[in-house]
């Protein structure tokens, strides 16, 4: 077993955002490169096989590694995330309506904006099968944002930071609505209110004065399966099982639980679960095909392409000046509307979600259907880099300009208000 220091400075690589997010742009560069060279079957063959045996068959889960990726190790992810949700829910950015209205505000905006943009780019598409991917520039991939902005946005004023954090966790919790809505085929009713009903004893378990692991651990899998086999998707289970966690401390406990289990989750899903998931997603195949200038300018590629780059800061940028401009809502003091066009551009970062919502989004089971989820995919990782490279070189350009006192336009300066922290 590694040294105790070891340990630590390992949970200190994966949880720090520019090294996480290199972590998880290694995985995907690894899958990339690996599926468009010759040993290319061999990769394919990895993520079909099927572990296990007649048990896992009996319980429907005799799943290839690339769905256990998506279903299971994302999960874990997705359980992080409602423990993030929940912390600025209770007692974060979101706990202040006031606070937090302009960046959810910004969030719906860059959701409905890219997916308007992408319906109307794919009307080029004859037989209406490219629309079912409306979804897929809509999400915004936190981790890369974050690392990116931690990069080069230096000199910037931390509460662009917390902004971007905001925006992105309501854009979390957007994607888990869509998935739960208007990406699941089929319910199966008995299984979800077995799977709800054992989410509802782990909160009850979490809450008492001893939680041990070693019930909440079989609770949260049984959760897991049975939501599994309802037809949901299963990060749904890890959205809800984190959202059961009390944030609050509780019985004369000094720091809440949740606060607790995210330190200890962290960098599972940042150093295991989100690295796996994007080396069994992100290995498209693009040599010996159509070539990769017919698959960019199919109707999916080229509204996946629209909605990431172009209109996810349009959103972001439009619907905040709309809100600024029209209402009484102010942006937080050390923050400006210029400072939205470079979040804008980091929104468009999609990646590990939209890599999701694009394998949910068409029939896999079909010629048509995995050719769509293959452009999908790979306009995400094209998108997702212009989008990186727009941001970084706007977020430069935006730290070396001198603020005004007042950026936010509040009547308040922001020093008064204790806006610059460090970025």
């Amino acid at each position: 077993m590694p040294a105790p220091s070891a340990l630590a400075a390992t949970r200190r690589f994966v949880t720090d955002e520019r090294k996480g997010g290199a972590l998880l742009l290694g995985a995907a560069l690894v899958a990339v490169v690996w599926a468009n060279t010759p040993w290319r079957a061999t990769y394919d063959t990895i993520v079909a096989a099927v572990p296990g045996g007649e048990g896992l068959a009996a319980l429907h889960l005799d799943l290839s590694l690339g769905t256990w990726a998506a279903d299971g190790l994302l999960a874990i992810f997705f359980f992080v995330v409602g423990l993030e949700l929940k912390q600025e829910v209770v007692a974060g950015s979101l706990r202040d309506p006031r606070r937090a209205a302009v960046p959810v505000l910004a969030a719906v905006g860059g959701m409905v904006a890219p997916a308007l943009l992408y319906l109307l780019t794919t009307l080029l598409d004859h037989d209406g099968g490219a629309r079912a991917g409306w979804a897929v520039p809509t999400a915004t991939d936190i981790a890369f944002a974050l690392a990116v902005l931690a990069v080069f946005g230096r000199g910037l004023p931390a509460p662009v930071r917390t902004f971007l954090l905001t925006l992105a966790v309501v854009d979390d919790l957007l994607a888990i609505v869509v998935i739960a809505f208007f990406l699941t085929d089929h319910v199966a009713l008995l299984p979800l209110l077995g799977g709800l009903a054992c989410i509802v004893v782990f909160g009850v378990v979490a809450r008492a004065r001893r939680a041990p692991w070693w019930v909440l651990v079989p609770l949260a899998v049984a959760a897991w399966a049975l939501v599994h086999a309802s037809g949901v998707h299963a990060t749904i289970a890890g959205v809800l099982l984190g959202f059961a966690i009390p944030t609050r401390a509780v019985h004369g406990e000094l720091v809440g639980r949740a606060e607790r289990v995210e330190h200890a989750w962290r960098p599972i899903s940042n150093g295991i679960a989100l690295p796996v998931f994007a080396f069994f997603a992100a290995g498209v195949t693009v040599v010996g095909g159509e070539g990769l200038g017919s698959v960019l300018t199919s109707p999916v590629a080229l509204g996946v392409l629209a909605g990431l780059v172009i209109g996810k800061p349009l959103g972001v940028l439009g619907t905040t000046w709309l809100a600024v401009r029209l209402t009484p809502l102010r942006l937080a003091p050390g923050v400006g509307l210029r400072d939205m066009l470079p979040v804008g551009a980091l929104t468009g970062i999609g990646f590990t979600v939209a890599l999701l919502v694009a394998e949910l989004s068409f029939d896999l089971a079909t010629p048509d259907g995995a050719a769509r989820v293959s452009e999908a995919k790979v306009a995400v990782l094209v998108a997702s880099v212009v989008s990186a490279a727009v941001a970084a070189l706007l977020l430069r350009r935006d730290a070396a300009r001198a603020r005004p006192a007042d950026i936010n336009e509040d009547g308040v300066p922001d020093d008064e208000q204790g806006a610059f922290g460090p970025g």
